[in-house]
């Protein structure tokens, strides 16, 4: 997965990619040829006096490094901007497909750990490219060439590289092993705490008012002490490598002056080899170490492209048609025939044979117990889900058919749980309009009844307005969210209990301020309160995911026994007659 995931978002930066391997390759040779240097320096510059020998070569050292220095901060800067990029593509990436999916694919990955693998997952893999960009180019040039260049210094101390570099990989490989499963159980934790986080934020006001703080506290607690014990285990782990590479490269040092001095003492070495022959030992354990940290960052890269990967894998179950249909005459008839839809697994359909027709200029109201499928039916019209049997046409065509544009630009819903954004008054009510004058702003708020408190407040249109509203009141909310539908002026409007926090005198006056606004429209309501809708030009009734009736709340209080309990159940005998 993470092979093909870099292949697949590094593709448009093969350029830059090559650009960095030719920087490091320049920067690491210069590198490499300037123990050769200081070699030359010792033995023939130092040894015989020759002051000026030793001033020419130390110029040429100085170059070298001069080249060494542009190369290197040249190949960070092109690798630090690649990875970056690479970030932003797969970041847009798995915005754009979360954007795709429908309510069922939202709620098999979970918000929070949606959240995480757009953030975290993409910044570990991303973290991964600039080291490979800065660290991993880098180790196999300097150890190859480090060899070749030891080898031409001496080849009777090569032996040493033969038994250091496999002692260091052997070290470091043991504790990388067992660090594997560390991360993986690490992304997993960090998934659960910010579940467990975002539930508090979001349910501060529940929390409060059941007096629950000390349970959620432990909650979290419990939570964070998972994540700490998981991530502390893996950083002892990561702990050891420093100490181990350090022992070898310490060991390897002296055992090249040891072995060194007595090939110097006899003749067959000379000092400045010597000293190159260390230094060369050296970059190759450097190296071997680089490469090896890199390997540390495989496995949890790794496991966060996975994660990645299965995000950008997963198709939406509401595809777009390959061929999408516009109808010639576009009024807003709403018709189910048969629809059911039931959740993957599940034992019995949320819905089943459902057949509603709503005309434009017409009213009709859903209801039912609680889990009878209301809402579930309203998603089925802009398709928040499809489906699973049956069909749901609008203007005479099945919405699967349709092209999306053209079904959401006549679709206007307002959710069971309005949810307002960050911002003001103005850019939420702007949400489907953005053209909308403030006349037309105005004009909606009149109609959902929000025009006063949005004039109480200081700053009119212009105030600020919290993520997920949560600085105005639920029937304020309420309110603002039809307000927002009102601007866009769809031809098919959906209410999700909307009106389920308002008062019963503000409830009446928003009914009223609705007919004319909606009169050609095609409108479903979902409501609890049988006050409210018993004036629809049809009432739909549901139990258990199939209608057990449909027609006016006259005819139904005589023909459906199950409408007849729900209005028992809210009004006295002698209002009932």
């Amino acid at each position: 997965m993470l092979l093909r995931l870099l292949r697949e978002h590094l593709r448009p930066y093969s350029r830059p990619l090559m650009l960095v391997v030719l920087l490091q390759f320049l920067g690491t040779m210069a590198s490499l040829y300037l123990p050769s240097l200081n070699a030359e320096i010792i033995d023939r510059g130092i040894a015989l006096g020759d002051t000026g020998y030793i001033m020419s070569t130390g110029g040429w050292m100085l170059l070298v490094t001069l080249v060494q220095i542009i190369c290197s901060i040249a190949a960070v800067y092109v690798g630090a901007h690649t990875a970056m990029g690479f970030g932003r593509d797969v970041r847009g990436a798995l915005f754009h497909r979360v954007g795709e999916f429908s309510a069922r694919e939202v709620n098999q990955f979970g918000a929070p750990s949606l959240i995480t693998r757009g953030t975290n997952d993409v910044q570990q893999v991303q973290m991964l490219v600039l080291l490979s960009c800065t660290m991993l180019v880098t180790a196999p040039i300097m150890c190859f060439g480090g060899v070749v260049m030891a080898l031409q210094e001496d080849v009777q101390l090569s032996w040493l590289m033969v038994v250091c570099v496999p002692v260091l990989v052997i070290g470091i490989g043991a504790v990388i092993v067992r660090m594997v499963p560390g991360f993986r159980s690490m992304q997993t934790r960090i998934d659960e705490v910010n579940r467990i986080l975002r539930e508090q934020i979001t349910g501060i006001r529940v929390v409060r008012a059941f007096v629950r703080e000390p349970e959620e506290t432990a909650r979290f607690d419990t939570a964070n002490a998972e994540l700490t014990d998981v991530a502390t285990r893996v950083g002892r782990l990561m702990a050891l490598i420093f100490p181990i590479v350090m022992l070898v490269l310490n060991v390897s040092s002296v055992a090249v002056l040891w072995f060194g001095a007595a090939r110097i003492d006899a003749g067959q070495m000379q000092i400045g080899a010597l000293t190159a022959f260390l230094s060369y030992l050296i970059q190759i354990l450097m190296a071997v170490m680089m490469a090896t940290f890199m390997v540390i960052m495989i496995p949890r890269a790794a496991v966060c492209a996975e994660r990645i990967a299965e995000v950008l894998d997963t198709e939406s179950s509401v595809a777009p048609p390959a061929r999408p249909v516009v109808p010639r005459e576009a009024t807003g008839a709403l018709e189910l025939r048969r629809a059911g839809f039931a959740y993957p697994g599940a034992a019995e359909p949320v819905l089943h044979d459902v057949t509603v027709t709503a005309a434009p200029g017409t009213t009709t109201a859903i209801v039912g117990s609680t889990g009878a499928g209301k809402t579930t039916l309203l998603g089925l019209v802009p398709r928040l889900f499809d489906a699973t049997s049956g069909a749901v046409l609008v203007d005479g065509v099945d919405v699967r058919e349709l092209d999306p544009e053209y079904l959401w630009s006549r679709v206007g819903i307002v959710p069971q749980k309005p949810y307002l954004f960050s911002g003001t008054v103005a850019s939420n009510l702007r949400y489907g309009n953005p053209d909308a004058t403030d006349a037309q702003l105005w004009a909606a708020l009149e109609v959902a009844q929000a025009a006063d408190f949005v004039r109480a407040m200081p700053e009119g249109l212009d105030a600020p307005v919290a993520q997920g509203g949560t600085n105005v009141s639920g029937g304020q909310r309420q309110r603002l969210a039809i307000a927002r539908v009102l601007v866009r002026a769809p031809q098919i409007y959906l209410f999700d209990d909307s009106f389920s926090a308002l008062d019963l005198a503000t409830d009446a006056r928003l009914r009223a301020a609705l007919r004319p606004v909606t009169a050609t429209a095609t409108v479903l309501v979902v409501a609890q309160r049988v006050a409210s809708i018993r004036d629809a030009d049809q009432i739909v009734v549901l139990d258990d995911g199939a209608v057990v009736g449909i027609g006016t709340h006259d005819e139904l209080l005589g023909t459906c026994p199950t409408y007849g309990e729900i209005v028992a159940s809210q009004f006295s005998a002698e209002e009932v007659a």
